[in-house]
């Protein structure tokens, strides 16, 4: 093998992608079987499992690789079972992607429904990170296997958006979990790290960054105005990180998120 397969490689390797029936992270999960990996979505949507993992066999080229397993990751004894069936599949799990997340409205902070923050604390913050980790972790511990863990983070993380208090909340949330995860895996060989994108287009978000023609909302015309690399991001620009992070190359990273946000954060006047 060439040096960069040996570092950056995949092959063998099978990663558990949560949220796998979304925009994003369906495309780090086509990133992932490029380089290699044996892929298996998790998601609570059959119908968006199925497209998703048809457009990735297609793209790697061997359906055989390319895995689905529906699960509700609001619900331990879900997570449990889909992880039993992800084992089987494969024969061993390596890596596993948190991205499994969202948000549900935008408003004043006077405005707030207790119920609707709690819905996305939870969505975000367990079943997105600490559920699915505490049971893959005890896995891979048992099982004496040196696992990768990369959480899905967000801009909102750093610095608190308007109107998306629940959301903003939880992905800071998630921040301090990886920092906290990275250190109580560390001596099983077990690294958590997380990545944090910046404006991405997305089903989510579309609406609320793009009119019906595709031009910016004013929202959408704010955000591009603070990112200095223009544009907003593209699926794709998620992967290189990913790999990287899940990959032997950052062997001796972990604890850390990573901004791939085109200079969102270092915006200044």
């Amino acid at each position: 093998m060439s040096y960069l397969e040996t570092k950056y490689g995949l092959k063998g390797k099978t990663a558990i992608i949560t949220g796998g029936g979304g925009t994003l992270c369906s495309a780090i999960a086509e990133g992932f079987a490029a380089a290699g990996a044996n892929i298996i979505l998790w998601d609570i949507n059959a119908a968006n499992l199925k497209a998703k993992s048809e457009i990735i066999a297609k793209s790697c080229g061997d359906a055989k690789r390319v895995a689905t397993v529906e699960v509700n990751l609001m619900d331990e004894n879900s997570i449990v079972g889909a992880l039993e069936k992800s084992v089987k599949i494969f024969g061993q799990v390596d890596i596993l992607l948190n991205g499994a997340g969202g948000n549900r409205g935008k408003g004043p902070l006077v405005d707030v429904k207790a119920e609707d923050f709690d819905f996305v604390l939870k969505l975000n913050l367990l079943a997105g990170c600490i559920l699915p980790t505490k049971h893959i972790a005890k896995y891979w511990i048992d099982n004496k296997i040196k696992g990768r863990i990369i959480n899905i983070a967000s801009m909102a993380g750093f610095n608190p958006l308007s109107g998306i208090w629940a959301y903003s909340s939880a992905k800071a949330a998630v921040m301090n979990q990886t920092m906290g995860h990275a250190k109580e895996l560390a001596p099983y060989g077990i690294r958590v790290n997380a990545i944090a994108p910046g404006f991405f287009i997305a089903d989510q978000n579309r609406k609320l960054l793009l009119n019906d023609d595709n031009t910016p909302t004013q929202r959408g015309q704010d955000v591009l105005a603070r990112t200095p690399m223009g544009g907003f991001g593209l699926p794709e620009y998620l992967t290189g990180a990913t790999i990287f992070l899940a990959s032997d190359a950052s062997e001796f990273v972990t604890g850390v998120t990573l901004p791939i946000d085109g200079g969102y954060l270092c915006n200044n006047i």
